[in-house]
């Protein structure tokens, strides 16, 4: 595969595609983060069915300083993007993020950005635990750590909930998660104490009212070290189901557990349930691994899920060092040069998936790819290295569009994606820059509209 050969460059629009219901209110603030300009990314579509044509809006500041963005679309239009800060946290009890968090919203269609601020000696909501809002307007965000509760098998959550678009927000409460089997055997993959199970990224509202989350951690027997940081124990991906509006949430299944798998087990989970055609009412979830992203899907609310097996778009296989290995061999890592025999460290990775139905059925996914997994924070140059956004007009059976919205920069390869009251009209965020002291580090967002060719 050559890609350059195969890239084609998409128009990008200035100016809304169609004009959003946007209420504009006043919000307690510390802080207005205004736009600025930056040298553009540039959008190439690597694979294309012809079927779809795709347009964005310009690059545009969200948070200043923020790296891997978690997001929420109200359906008012308004949208809150939270990312991690250079900054430390407050010391409290409770387990936090090793940096400080920042939240912003937006109320008037992406245009200027309000810093929320926190209470004093407060880390606040880790939102990458899940926000959802629920058919009744309801807000619901699940902070992203699980704690170790006074019996065995149960945990504590924290939810927090507001009901004016996230003007006001209700918490932290505690929440109780029965999980049986739960066992913290594990360091972060920094080696410092993690004491914790991870919910991550989306809640799920079933037709009923029941709210499905996924989360990472262990069970019982599980010891395998992670081959990068061998205090950090590979991990598996878990489904809760709730039936009380997040107040209590009972362990459902493991959706993806083998130790031999990718450098890290699976971690990062995103799911999605498909509420049109024939797969109606399926449940996809996409999962990180430290190499390849995996996938598997249930037909049954979660009870039982296929195995687990790598997704691979657009041919961007991960592990076709043979493709980038001269461009490496300068660098040096934990085991020598980044040579052929350097397998730990040369392969690429693939990142934090997202994934979210459109209200006109298809399904966009997005994801980061590090090209080298460890070496593209020191040479980002590389083509594949990037943002991507996929989408399936299958339901999630194949991917035949797929573009690339960041190439050879320095990123994290985090994303976070929604849509917007408009059909097919999707918000887009990434962070450009890392955590190096001194460095430029931001996140942006985009606009990108999805029109559907006609036959």
């Amino acid at each position: 595969m050559t890609l350059p050969n195969r890239r084609t460059f998409l128009k990008s629009s200035a100016t809304l595609a169609a004009t959003l219901p946007f209420t504009k209110a006043s919000l307690a603030a510390t802080e207005v983060v205004a736009p600025k300009k930056t040298a553009p990314n540039l959008p190439t579509m690597v694979e294309a069915d012809g079927r779809l044509r795709l347009e964005f809006t310009e690059e545009q500041l969200v948070l200043a300083g923020g790296l891997q963005p978690s997001m929420l679309v109200m359906k008012s239009g308004d949208i809150v993007v939270q990312a991690q800060l250079p900054e430390k946290p407050v010391d409290t009890g409770r387990m936090h993020y090793p940096s400080a968090l920042g939240t912003v919203v937006s109320r008037d269609g992406g245009q200027t950005w309000t810093r929320i601020p926190l209470k004093p000696g407060d880390n606040g909501l880790n939102m990458e635990g899940g926000i959802v809002q629920l058919r009744d307007g309801t807000i619901l965000s699940l902070d992203t750590y699980i704690t170790p509760g006074k019996r065995p098998g149960e945990a504590i959550g924290q939810l927090y909930t507001s009901n004016d678009d996230w003007r006001t927000v209700k918490g932290p409460q505690d929440v109780s998660f029965d999980l049986p089997g739960s066992t913290y055997p594990s360091k972060d993959d920094g080696g410092r104490p993690h004491e914790a199970q991870r919910l991550h990224r989306r809640i799920i509202e079933l037709p009923n009212g029941d709210l499905l989350t996924t989360y990472y951690g262990w069970l019982d027997g599980d010891s395998t070290p992670s081959t990068y940081e061998p205090r950090m124990v590979k991990s598996r991906v878990l489904l809760a189901r709730s039936h009380d509006r997040g107040q209590h949430w009972k362990l459902v299944s493991t959706i993806a557990v083998d130790p031999a798998v990718g450098t890290e087990g699976f971690g990062e989970p995103v799911i999605v349930r498909v509420s049109q055609g024939p797969k109606a009412g399926r449940l996809i979830c996409q999962m990180r691994t430290g190499r390849e992203l995996y996938e598997c899907v249930s037909d049954d609310e979660g009870v039982t899920w296929t195995r687990a097996r790598p997704r691979v778009f657009a041919n961007l296989d991960v592990n076709r060092t043979e493709l980038w290995v001269d461009m490496f061999r300068h660098l040096k890592g934990k085991k020598g040069l980044l040579d052929e025999k350097n397998l730990e460290e040369l392969p690429g990775a693939v990142v934090d998936p997202d994934l979210i139905e459109l209200r006109g059925g298809l399904l966009v996914a997005a994801f980061g790819v590090r090209i080298t997994q460890k070496g593209c924070w020191q040479e980002p140059r590389h083509p594949w290295n990037g943002n991507y956004l996929a989408i399936s007009r299958d339901h999630g059976d194949t991917w035949s569009n797929v573009v690339r919205m960041t190439s050879g920069v320095l990123t994290t390869h985090y994303m976070a994606i929604e849509e917007t009251p408009t059909v097919n009209r999707v918000f887009v965020t990434y962070d450009l820059g890392a955590w190096s002291k001194g460095m430029n580090r931001d996140v942006y967002g985009r606009f990108v509209t999805i029109t559907i060719k006609p036959t």
